[in-house]
């Protein structure tokens, strides 16, 4: 038997307050009948003996003491689900708003999902291609990872993310088993049609499950929209056998959400007024990614957070980090001089990318490209750094090439734009020309008979247009006379 209650003992901002209620669980849902016929859905978020704190999803706007009617519903709340959710539009609380119906459900699963056990955890391995050089070559996103992009105020992550949408592939599939689950939190009513009209026209709503949570909706809404997105990839994932990339933004307006929500609750704020609680919280979302040797399909995330003042001390890029392997770092100055996607290579990383890349994953020479590559860029800020001091004519041969290596690479290997959709292999071809353009005994982090087999300087010279070096030819002499 349901019981009902009548009436309520306070309201506050999200949060009733309700008296004499037996049997109640945390996190079960209620429902709330109004004056006028109306009902709205709540969570129990706080039980102090018989005395209850329900969460108010749709606000409590219009509510009254005396005449409401609360019932519990004993469950917590529940995501229809079937493979139907494919090519769908959903609210941040999981209801249809693409004017397609309802969800005929196959089941209904618990949005706060069901704990992986770390046993039958599978080691990620095999990678996702997005598309994207920077991100194939130097952090490469393995399959069952969680790899955050870290952005700003004013940076194309939204742009980013739709690219990566259009593009990613996983490797041994031609898209069948493959899929995308997108949800945005706090977007504006813009950006959100900017998400749909960009899916819709490159043709790849059919394998896009969107969630969106505007601005102006509930921010209670925005606290339930990752685990409702992260519920429906687990579905997709471990019922269906498909490998599914979730992709969330911005993570900051979910915890800012979170912040507010701690704040109506009363209770003590930690660093810079986040609840105390915002690390297991954020974990509870980034651990849900993974693969299960019960199951062949796998969850992998990028979350994209901005960053307030692009300060990565702030508490949620910085929780962000220690939960995560790895992040892609977006850059302000090269965004300002047009690169685009503005990565910055030396902050970032993919922790997981070692055990996911070479021979029988990528191509043989990925690993020593890499190394390369990122060794090379940081000699580069070297020697930039030492030019602002002595001027380049200063520099010696050598800095000169590593300068002109430093401007191809921002120039034709992290700037490629919106619509080019690189492989893995012309990614790696496009390395070795840039790595070719400096002298052979420069490239120590590669084995000599990968750099023998794939380093081609006159290749490097045609496809750059640049002048025969005589610098390099002596130096290549002067190598091969010992």
């Amino acid at each position: 038997m349901s019981l009902q209650y009548i009436g309520m003992n306070e309201i506050n901002g999200p949060l009733v307050v309700l008296d004499h209620v037996k049997n109640a669980s945390y996190d079960e849902m209620v429902e709330i009948a109004c004056q006028d016929g109306t009902t709205r859905l709540g969570r129990i978020v706080t039980i102090e003996g018989e005395r209850v704190i329900v969460q108010v999803f749709e606000g409590t706007n219009g509510l009254s003491l005396k005449n409401t009617k609360t019932r519990l519903l004993g469950h917590p709340m529940e995501l229809p689900l079937s493979k139907e959710i494919l090519g769908r539009v959903f609210s941040g609380a999981g209801k249809p708003i693409d004017g397609l119906g309802e969800i005929y459900a196959e089941k209904s699963m618990d949005i706060n999902g069901q704990p992986l056990n770390p046993v039958s955890r599978v080691y990620p391995r095999n990678y996702i291609n997005t598309g994207i050089s920077s991100i194939d070559c130097l952090m490469t996103l393995i399959r069952g990872q969680k790899l955050p992009i870290f952005s700003g105020s004013g940076l194309p992550h939204n742009q980013l993310a739709v690219q990566i949408v259009k593009q990613a592939k996983v490797k041994d599939d031609d898209g069948k088993g493959f899929c995308i689950v997108f949800a945005a939190m706090g977007v504006t009513n813009d950006v959100a049609d900017y998400f749909r009209r960009s899916f819709e026209e490159a043709g790849v709503m059919e394998r896009v499950v969107m969630f969106l949570n505007l601005s102006n909706d509930p921010i209670i809404e925005r606290t339930l929209t990752p685990r409702c997105a992260l519920t429906a990839a687990e579905y997709l994932a471990y019922e269906h056998d498909m490998h599914v990339l979730v992709i969330y933004t911005d993570i900051t307006s979910y915890c800012e959400a979170l912040r507010e929500f701690s704040s109506s609750k009363g209770e003590i704020p930690a660093r810079k007024g986040y609840p105390g609680y915002l690390y297991s919280d954020l974990a509870s979302l980034y651990e849900r990614a993974g693969i299960s040797k019960n199951a062949q399909g796998s969850v992998t995330q990028i979350p994209i957070l901005t960053m307030p003042n692009n300060d990565i001390t702030h508490p949620v890029p910085d929780l962000t980090g220690y939960i995560t392997e790895g992040q892609i770092t977006l850059d302000p100055g090269l965004n300002a001089i047009g690169v685009y996607p503005p990565i910055s290579v030396l902050p970032s990383l993919s922790r997981l990318m070692k055990d996911g890349i070479g021979e029988g994953y990528t191509r043989v020479d990925h690993s020593d490209v890499s190394n390369q590559l990122f060794a090379c860029y940081a000699h580069v800020q070297d020697v930039r750094a030492l030019t602002s001091v002595v001027g380049e004519d200063e520099l010696s041969s050598v800095d000169k090439k590593y300068m002109e290596f430093g401007r191809l690479f921002e120039e034709h290997f992290i700037n490629q734009g919106f619509n080019t959709n690189r492989s893995i292999e012309e990614t790696l071809d496009l390395g070795w020309e840039l790595l070719s353009v400096l002298p052979k005994g420069e490239l120590d982090r590669i084995d000599n008979a990968v750099l023998d087999q794939f380093y081609d300087h006159q290749k490097a010279i045609k496809t750059f247009n640049l002048k025969e070096d005589e610098v390099i030819k002596e130096l290549e002499q002067a190598v091969n006379n010992g």
